[in-house]
């Protein structure tokens, strides 16, 4: 029986609270980590029924493991996931008045939704989420958070704030909360809150999920060392392989992100190793052989994973590479096909916004992305949203505007710590056209050298307008690099940022408090992979030597 004839069972009171207003159905921003689903749905079933009937456990076999790393937190298999869900539906036919089970399988649905890039689950985690409030109005933490969780996926990130402060206000002791605020308040642009979610997180709970989630903090902030030690000590505790997927996975965009693409291979690949259905490696592995000049495997990793998960972000990301080999129809197909699932997301009450905007900046209409990338600033004004705005009015042809977003996403005092090498490099193109040569050295130059790879259109675009921009100037080197010091900027690859880093938050977990040993990330990527790149608990074999790069040109899809 489908939720819809679930439903018509249970008796709706005439009330609902709620905080603020019903769920929007636009969305802000990109993709949420399917780790927030695991943490609420375990928040559900981890609480005793109040009655023998209410909110018994899920059957042995598929349904009890995903029910049992629910519980931990962590992030159970697809196939345990969709036999938990058949479990609750089924155990909702007889009793059609749980609230717990209906909360429970309604963050089960937005597990599902999140796991498998298909929003068709995110109207049905609302009904089954809003009986579970109708049934029990008062005091029902279980569906705020569900319902927390479900507007963080559809990227509703006020109304996803609305909701997880609520829950907190109820119970400011229920650690599940946390995780769910600390990414609403980063896409909200609250990085002061994000740091004292964190803080109450760790002094609450400890253990791999709160390590993935500081973890993910950290590389916000730009301390890529603590970031990927956290990381690596999360994936050697992790209780279950799809729970060390998402470790090895955030470890590996992150040694991307700092230009060690082979690196970053070989944690992808540990994490499709660990969990088969973790689609998000796989485009990474599809990003990581680009860089490293494979193309031809590049596309087949895009593709493979666009067969059974067609998120949009991925359609971008393989357009823009079909568009750097000279395939102008293929890309175009990509393209379309991002707009098309976003349409469809739509229907389901996400809005893609963001990736939108980017879509029409670089591909589409850049006056149409300033439109769109305007309203997403007022919703959620975080730094990539700045910098996404930033970039569409360059290029619509308003560079004096463009600069302050660029400046506001590359500035600590906003959040803009993140060592992206798109986002610097965008700040240097805008200073570029505004003819302001010596900051616009100092940034492209540093984009390439964060990540010389960063985007298989622009990398060749950026390395061309610093040739272009020619050596610096004797005499006034703070001038030429547009810098206030008299020192040129440093010659090292991944060197420290210029501006200081901001203070670390007192929340950071000590360095002892993991069994595990923490690694230390290398300053430079050496030849084979180090053992600081691998979670400790269980090092990886030695890659194998990696192969020359490719002269055969994949063909576009049709051709």
């Amino acid at each position: 029986m489908k939720t819809e004839e679930i439903e018509a069972e249970a008796q709706t009171p005439a009330t609902v609270p709620e905080p603020g207003r019903r769920l929007s159905p636009l969305a802000k921003g990109a993709l949420v980590s399917a780790v927030t689903g695991s943490v609420v749905l375990g928040s559900i079933l981890l609480v005793p029924p109040s009655s023998p009937e209410r909110g018994a456990a899920p059957a042995p076999g598929s349904a009890g493991r995903a029910a049992n790393a629910a519980v931990a937190g962590v992030e159970a298999s697809l196939p345990d996931l969709a036999a938990l869900i058949r479990d609750r539906e089924a155990y909702l036919r007889a009793h059609p008045r749980d609230d717990r089970s209906w909360a429970a399988l309604g963050a089960a649905y937005v597990e599902q939704g999140q796991r498998t890039a298909d929003s068709v689950f995110y109207p049905k985690a609302e009904r089954a989420l809003r009986i579970s409030l109708q049934l029990r109005s008062a005091g029902n933490v279980d569906a705020m958070d569900g319902l927390a969780a479900l507007a963080n996926a559809r990227h509703d990130y006020r109304t996803a704030k609305k909701w997880g402060e609520a829950s907190v206000k109820l119970a400011p002791k229920r650690w599940t909360t946390y995780p769910l605020l600390i990414e609403t308040y980063g896409r909200l642009g609250d990085y002061k809150a994000v740091d004292r979610a964190l803080g109450t997180l760790t002094k609450l709970h400890s253990g791999a999920v709160v390590m993935a989630r500081a973890g993910q903090v950290y590389q916000d902030h730009g301390w890529r060392d603590d970031a990927l030690a956290s990381l690596t000590d999360a994936a050697a505790l992790a209780s279950t392989p799809s729970e060390r997927a998402a470790c090895l996975h955030r470890a590996g965009e992150l040694m991307w992100e700092r230009g060690q693409s082979a690196q970053a291979l070989n944690y992808f690949s540990q994490a499709l190793a660990a969990d088969p259905d973790n689609d998000a490696s796989l485009a990474g592995k599809g990003r990581a052989l680009a860089s490293l000049g494979r193309t031809t495997e590049a596309v087949q990793a895009y593709r493979s994973v666009l067969a059974t998960r067609p998120r949009p972000e991925y359609a971008l990301e393989l357009g823009e590479l079909y568009e750097s080999l000279g395939f102008g129809d293929a890309a175009k197909a990509e393209y379309d096909l991002l707009r098309k699932r976003a349409g469809a997301d739509g229907v389901n009450g996400v809005d893609d916004s963001l990736l939108l905007g980017r879509l029409e900046a670089d591909h589409g209409n850049p006056r149409s992305a300033v439109t769109r990338l305007r309203a997403e600033w007022g919703r959620a004004p975080s730094v990539q949203t700045a910098d996404a705005l930033g970039w569409a009015l360059h290029k619509a042809g308003n560079d004096k505007e463009a600069l302050k977003y660029a400046q506001r996403a590359t500035d600590p005092e906003h959040g803009g710590t993140v060592r992206s090498a798109l986002i610097v490099y965008h700040r240097g193109e805008v200073e570029r056209q505004l003819k302001m040569d010596g900051p616009a050295r100092r940034h492209i130059g540093e984009a390439l050298r964060i990540n010389p790879a960063f985007s298989p259109l622009l990398s060749p675009l950026a390395k061309k307008a610093l040739a272009a921009l020619g050596d610096p100037p004797v005499g006034e080197p703070g001038k030429a690099w547009g810098t206030k010091a008299s020192t040129a900027p440093p010659s090292k690859p991944h060197a420290a940022p210029r501006s200081p880093a901001p203070e670390r938050p007192a929340s950071r977990p000590p360095a002892n408090e993991s069994p595990a040993v923490r690694p230390t990330a290398p300053a430079a990527p050496p030849k084979p992979a180090p053992p600081a790149a691998t979670p400790p608990a269980q090092a990886p074999a030695k890659p194998s030597p990696r192969p020359a790069p490719q002269t055969q040109t994949p063909k576009p899809p049709g051709a």
